[in-house]
């Protein structure tokens, strides 16, 4: 039959199917997909191929919007139970009633968040683009969610006024700065890269703030040792792109653990009885395709 690895392959052509994976997956499962990067990033790529099927090896919301940008493909997620504990601190319900305090001010939603949720907004933005989309928007009061770290990194960088839902990523709740600075101590020289997603006491160490995929770049260009302050499955694709530098976990628990029930059996699995296929309810398709053009949509 050859190894898990051959058949997912074998599949994949017979399927006409793209796999992708965020970069917090295991390594094995960052090794079988075409492309691996940020969940926004992926979508695009998926969006740009002509494969009838999409694999997303994440979690849920991320297969959510690659449905809402694909509406020509099946999307499949490998593992239907990893959902998003920062996504799910917050509904459309709350959102609304969270408008209703501030009528007159835009409603701008982290890409990590459920498709309701983003039917609910604006606009969408990622951590990477977080501050230009808010500085792009006409209003002055913005509403943001539902990642209060980010919300806070955006509000240092405008002038305009931002009330905050306070969701969380768990995972990036596990640093502590005691254990950076050590770890700093321990290697000089080194660059501690953090995402906007920890918290402020954190961000105030960081050499430099950035997405998954702004690490990846700043790696790249810079010499090390990194300190990095993110999930750990981030060191794999960091290590794999620059064997020759040195990277360390700010946290060896930060760890989540929806993004690794991806194995390699459930995307061969996927693959093999084509589920679980993910859609988009009717009634918020539209409006939440709407959020995310637009973020698309400022140059």
């Amino acid at each position: 039959m050859g190894s898990l690895e051959d058949q997912i392959q074998q599949l994949k052509q017979s399927r006409h199917a793209v796999i992708l994976a965020h970069n917090y997956q295991v390594g094995e499962v960052q090794d079988v997909a075409d492309f691996v990067g940020d969940s926004l990033e992926l979508t695009l790529k998926a969006k740009s191929t002509d494969a009838e099927v999409i694999v997303f090896c994440g979690v849920k919301f991320m297969a959510e919007t690659a449905a809402l940008l694909c509406p020509d493909k099946t999307v499949l997620m490998p593992d239907a139970g990893a959902g998003c504990p920062m996504a799910n601190m917050v509904n459309a319900q709350q959102v609304r009633d969270f408008h209703a305090k501030y009528p007159g001010a835009a409603v701008v939603t982290y890409v990590n968040s459920n498709a309701d949720v983003k039917a609910e907004s604006d606009i969408c933005c990622t951590s990477a683009n977080a501050v230009k989309i808010v500085n792009s928007l006409p209003e002055d009061e913005i509403i943001f969610l539902p990642d209060q770290h980010l919300g806070a990194w955006v509000q240092k960088q405008t002038t305009k006024t931002i009330h905050i839902w306070k969701g969380f990523c768990p995972t990036h709740q596990l640093f502590v700065p005691e254990r950076i600075l050590e770890l700093k101590a321990q290697n000089p020289g080194s660059v501690f890269l953090a995402h906007p997603e920890c918290s402020p006491a954190i961000l105030a160490l960081a050499d430099a703030v950035a997405s998954t995929s702004g690490m990846s770049a700043y790696a790249r260009d810079h010499a090390g040792p990194f300190i990095i302050g993110t999930e750990v499955g981030m060191l794999y694709r960091l290590q794999k792109e620059n064997p020759d530098k040195l990277f360390i976990p700010a946290s060896e628990s930060a760890v989540c653990p929806n993004m690794k029930k991806t194995t390699l059996e459930k995307v061969l699995w996927s693959l093999q009885d084509m589920k679980t296929v993910v859609t988009v309810p009717a009634e918020i398709r539209e409006r939440a395709h709407q959020s995310i053009e637009r973020m698309l949509a400022v140059r």
